[in-house]
């Protein structure tokens, strides 16, 4: 500082503070933040085996609602809950939280095991899931306390008393996929819910592996009839060629016989 000067004093500015919220921004953003870990603590608990759809669809539709309210509020009010929570920032944590939520859904094709509305299970969800609890409950009333890692010749009584069930669990399972490729025709997904999946999947790996049960006989025969017809069909094709070259060697052969039987007539006429 230059002698003679005075110091100058500078007047001390307030703390600038970030603006809050308003009431009910501050309330909707609560809700989904709460909504949210709901969510997520419900996906991760029904992660193995797997039941997304089945238990977690009443807080997935209750945070849909939520970020409903704050993207398309028909309030003055509920359009600045927009703005200030959704696109306020380069981050977008409400907008990013949503995303990830829809697409885990989409992904599991959840839509895929519940009514239009999704306020419930489709009635061929319940018929499905009704016939692998069946199917569950006859592997284990069948196994009469034997341990699972026991020789698969143990369990022919979980595959004698088992099979009915098993059958129909795998025929309903078969008809639902290709009503449902059916649909995909039609914009839909192709493949069905995550826990129809799943459940056709432990189920199989029980029947095929765990327990070694074979495929019904009756499910065999028309495998074989068709195998054995398509190997068949070289043996038909070389012995219908053979015959057919066979009889056209005759057709080529026959007129020289004709001829030389015309020549020897005329001979004779000629000399008689």
């Amino acid at each position: 500082m230059a002698a003679g000067l005075p110091e100058l004093e500078l007047p001390e500015l307030p703390e600038l503070e970030p603006p809050e919220l308003e009431p009910e921004c501050r309330r909707l953003l609560g809700a989904f933040a709460e909504g949210s870990a709901a969510l997520s603590g419900c996906l991760a608990r029904r992660a193995r085996p797997v039941r997304l759809c089945q238990a977690c669809r009443g807080h997935y539709s209750t945070l849909l609602g939520l970020y409903r309210d704050i993207a398309l509020g028909n309030s003055s009010e509920s359009h600045n809950c927009a703005k200030s929570i959704l696109t306020s920032d380069r981050l977008q944590v409400v907008v990013t939280l949503s995303e990830f939520f829809n697409e885990t859904w989409e992904a599991a094709n959840c839509a895929n095991c519940l009514k239009n509305n999704s306020e419930g299970l489709s009635n061929s969800t319940v018929e499905f899931l009704d016939l692998f609890n069946k199917s569950l409950t006859c592997f284990e009333h069948n196994l009469q306390g034997q341990a699972i890692n026991e020789s698969p010749n143990n369990y022919t009584e979980v595959c004698k008393n088992c099979n009915g069930t098993y059958k129909m669990l795998n025929d309903l399972y078969n008809n639902l996929q290709k009503l449902n490729r059916h649909g995909s025709e039609s914009g839909h997904s192709a493949h069905l819910c995550i826990d129809v999946e799943d459940a056709m999947n432990i189920t199989r790996k029980l029947w095929s592996r765990t327990f070694n049960c074979s495929v019904p006989c009756s499910d065999t025969v028309p495998v074989i009839a068709v195998s054995s017809f398509i190997l068949f069909l070289p043996v038909v094709f070389y012995l219908s060629s053979f015959l057919h070259s066979k009889q056209k060697k005759r057709i080529l052969i026959l007129p020289k016989r004709i001829q030389s039987n015309a020549s020897l007539v005329n001979i004779q006429e000629k000399y008689s």
